[in-house]
């Protein structure tokens, strides 16, 4: 084995080394059929100035992005798949290195709970891939595509705002809560984000002076029966129920004492 390789490494640094381009560019196709992307990535960098212009460069930009793909370097992929497609827009390969290029992006992106831009540009990639291709045979996993980075951007967005909620910032829970509720009004954590709201309105009226309990305990008020209207079954409507009561209790006794 150790024979092998060291056969193998050799004729690669001379293949590396030749002046012959051509002998480079059969090398690469040969390395990318046997899938050893990194000797065909190297090899494709080389030749790639010198046959831009000319009929192999087309097919040398766009195996180099799938090597770089296949080798889970999905960022630099996704720049060689969309100077494929500005390079050479008429190309009947064009199509599927504008669907890679997003796919890329969409494989670049991390986890629900990490920094998601790379999602946001993945799914606006995807869209306006579908814009331009309403019909490509790529079309289903597109709009699959689509579907998941909106599940993640929501999961994101409850995250953030449960956060807040978690940490006791309740004046911020409460913006960020309905902020993901205008956001997303088909989350499926939609219900969970309209019972938080009230949840955090209820606390930061108790923990707020006397002059402003009144307005939000109101507000827990208002927010408990647009709950109930939304989710007369919620699994969270006992606890609601309970802040509701106490709310309208309160109330009548601060209009009590005012009086």
């Amino acid at each position: 084995m150790i024979l092998l390789l060291a056969i193998s490494c050799g004729k690669f640094r001379k293949i590396e080394k030749s002046p012959d381009w051509r002998v480079k560019y059969e090398a690469g196709l040969n390395y990318y059929a046997k899938k050893d992307y990194y000797r065909a990535s190297v090899l494709f960098e080389q030749i790639l100035p010198i046959v831009r212009g000319l009929p192999e460069g087309e097919k040398v930009q766009f195996y180099l992005a799938y090597c770089q793909f296949y080798d889970k370097l999905y960022l630099l992929a996704s720049e060689q798949f969309k100077t494929f497609y500005e390079t050479y827009g008429r190309s009947s390969l064009a199509e599927e290195a504008r669907y890679m290029y997003a796919f890329s992006l969409y494989e670049s992106s991390p986890n629900a709970n990490l920094d998601q831009t790379s999602s946001i540009d993945a799914m606006a990639a995807m869209q306006e891939f579908l814009n331009r291709y309403p019909s490509s045979k790529f079309r289903d996993k597109a709009v699959e595509i689509i579907v998941s980075t909106q599940e993640k951007l929501e999961r994101k967005g409850f995250e953030n705002a449960r956060q807040y909620h978690k940490m006791r910032q309740y004046k911020a829970a409460i913006v960020a809560l309905n902020n993901f509720k205008n956001n997303f009004p088909d989350s499926k954590f939609l219900e969970e984000a309209y019972f938080l709201v009230i949840d955090a309105e209820y606390a930061l009226a108790q923990q707020s002076i006397i002059s402003k309990q009144g307005e939000r305990y109101k507000a827990v008020i208002e927010y408990y029966q647009e709950f109930l209207d939304k989710y007369p079954e919620s699994k969270f409507l006992r606890e609601a129920e309970k802040q509701y009561a106490d709310s309208l209790e309160k109330m009548n006794s601060l209009k009590k004492t005012n009086l």
